[in-house]
């Protein structure tokens, strides 16, 4: 006797009760074909946009707004920023070596012995 198991996870839909659509619904074919955007919010002037999350979009300005509806609903940013996933290229963690250290030596880029006021904010 041959038995097939398949394990599922968190979400999946058996082929018996999705309606012949397959494991996947339409809802979610739909949004492997939007585009992924990163968002960054600022939350207030003077300070640096953070990371906040990701969404899919059809394109930039419905980023904007669907990033305005998920990660400002409380009125937490003064300024959105929305990056298409594929256009963000990052450093491999293996060759920081050879990228980072040679500004070790140079401690006048990072003047951290500096003594800064206390009128002086956000920096």
């Amino acid at each position: 006797m041959n038995i097939a198991s398949k394990k599922l996870y968190y979400g999946d839909i058996p082929d018996s009760q999705s309606g012949g659509q397959g494991e996947r619904s339409k809802e979610a074919n739909e949004t492997e074909k939007e585009p992924l955007w990163e968002v960054f919010i600022r939350s207030k002037q003077g300070l640096d946009h953070k990371h906040a999350g990701s969404l899919h979009a059809a394109d930039a300005k419905m980023a904007i707004e669907n990033a305005r509806d998920v990660y400002t609903r409380r009125m937490e940013g003064v300024s959105i920023w929305v990056v298409e996933s594929k256009h963000i290229h990052s450093t491999n963690p293996d060759e920081a070596a050879v990228l980072f250290d040679p500004a070790n030596d140079k401690i006048y880029r990072h003047p951290t012995f500096y003594v800064l006021p206390d009128e002086v904010k956000h920096m």
